[in-house]
């Protein structure tokens, strides 16, 4: 998934941490969310202004991440 378009970084937004769409909801936050138990439908529930793609998204951006941090330690 290219999430370029959606996971956005702003330094004068959030402290520069990334966020959804320029949204002040941040890709920790829905990663939070997600690891607490709460469902895609709570999420979505609680946050109209978000869709299922910002949540792929911010899946794609922490492995993404992820990638990157492994490659480089080995």
């Amino acid at each position: 998934m290219d999430y370029a378009k959606i996971i956005t970084i702003e330094p004068g937004k959030m402290g520069g941490k990334p966020c959804i769409r320029g949204l002040r909801i941040t890709v920790y936050d829905v990663l939070d969310y997600l690891a607490s138990g709460m469902t895609e439908d709570e999420i979505l529930h609680d946050f109209p202004d978000l869709t299922r793609e910002d949540l792929r998204a911010c899946l794609a951006f922490a492995a993404d991440r992820e990638r990157r941090l492994a490659s480089t330690s080995n």
